[in-house]
């Protein structure tokens, strides 16, 4: 008994008088390893009696136990203090200057939210805005999606806890309520575009939970097909900096525009990428068509007065499809050696030359987005814009 008393003395002294994880260890090594000193008395218990194991068998595995537990706590103490030391040694001075190769990067999200405004202002849009946690009348019904629509089982939307009226919010599944919300705070004409980060529940190489869309409006009279398939035509144009660009209409259904279209642009698929522009392969970027005259009604508009196109798009697709980014979770990712090899310099700024007509390879900085630049020529402003 005196023994183990001042075997359990020693021990306790030599682990607290250390101060080193490696000889730390070796002090566990030698009392509980498999070899240790403890070890090696636990075996003895089989030459016992059984009245001596009932003696020292509890004291034996108390001593395992004690000795186990301020072998962790000691190793817990020296581990904080290297961390303390190590923090201390690689603090930095954030007050001093940044080198000129640890300068940030913009996103590949945010260059192209920048680049589309950059186009739909000269093009005579404004921005709107709207909250991310949306009313049901705002994200569905006033779009002519009522309860039992089977589109909302399209959209997996997240939904948040009813209030005591037994109102849901949600996640916005789209921007289409910023129209709903642009529309119902005054009198048309309106011509605007509608930026932000969206929610559905899904998850994979081409979809994540938050994504980002851009959807476009415009109200006014006399407005028709014609006028969308030019505002498209000349926003792909200038997005994907292409001279020429092919683009075909497919029928299709939304429940907020009839008629309804998805677009279409001509692509070829060469050596794992896809070309924008060449070949005779399709690639849907976005939905489109006409105002449908039930979400006209539902905000006060009256149908037969006025008329307007809508459609919308993927910010996070379009931007995989320009820059040849293969999945779309890396967006999200966080992951500095891909915002490096992906982002942009801080002054890239987007802008439309007047001598190329771009946005993008030569970006030149000082473009003008305001839309009283808008041409002259736009179909927009000759028949029936603001």
């Amino acid at each position: 008994m005196d023994d183990l008393q001042k075997l359990e003395k020693d021990i306790l002294a030599a682990i607290e008088a250390c101060d080193d994880l490696v000889i730390l260890e070796d002090i566990r090594i030698s009392e509980v390893g498999k070899k240790g000193r403890i070890s090696l008395l636990m075996r003895e218990l089989g030459k016992m009696t059984p009245d001596e194991k009932k003696t020292f068998g509890p004291k034996l595995n108390g001593l395992k136990d004690l000795i186990n537990n301020a072998l962790s706590d000691r190793k817990s103490a020296l581990e904080l203090k290297e961390l303390n030391i190590r923090l201390q040694s690689e603090k930095i001075d954030i007050s001093l200057p940044t080198l000129p190769e640890n300068n940030g990067s913009i996103h590949p999200i945010t260059q192209v939210m920048d680049e589309v405004t950059e186009i739909f202002t000269e093009l005579g849009f404004s921005v709107a805005e709207g909250p991310e946690i949306e009313e049901d009348f705002y994200n569905f019904t006033a779009l002519n999606i009522p309860a039992e629509h089977p589109a909302r089982q399209m959209h997996d939307t997240f939904y948040f806890p009813e209030d005591e009226k037994g109102n849901r919010k949600l996640l916005r599944t789209h921007t289409s309520p910023v129209q709903i919300r642009t529309m119902m705070s005054g009198p048309p004409p309106y011509r605007i575009i509608a930026p932000g980060r969206t929610y559905r529940c899904d998850s994979d190489a081409t979809h994540t939970p938050m994504f980002h869309q851009v959807e476009a409006l415009v109200i006014d009279k006399n407005i028709n097909m014609g006028h969308l398939k030019w505002c498209i035509e000349e926003f792909c144009r200038k997005f994907f900096e292409l001279d020429n660009v092919k683009i075909r209409f497919r029928p299709s259904y939304f429940p907020f525009t009839e008629p309804s279209a998805e677009v279409d642009i001509g692509c070829a698929f060469k050596d794992g990428e896809i070309l924008i522009g060449e070949g005779d392969d399709w690639l849907e970027i976005m939905g489109c068509g006409m105002v449908n005259a039930r979400v006209l009604e539902n905000v006060n508009i009256d149908p037969n007065e006025y008329q307007g196109f809508a459609f919308g798009m993927g910010l996070d697709r379009i931007a995989m499809l320009k820059w040849g980014i293969p999945d779309l979770r890396d967006f999200f990712a966080a992951d500095l050696r891909w915002l490096k090899h992906y982002g942009f310099a801080a002054l890239d700024i987007p802008s439309l030359s007047t001598q190329n007509n771009k946005v993008g390879g030569d970006r030149k900085i000082g473009g003008s987005s305001s839309s009283e630049n808008m041409s002259d020529s736009s179909p927009l402003n000759q028949n029936g814009g603001q």
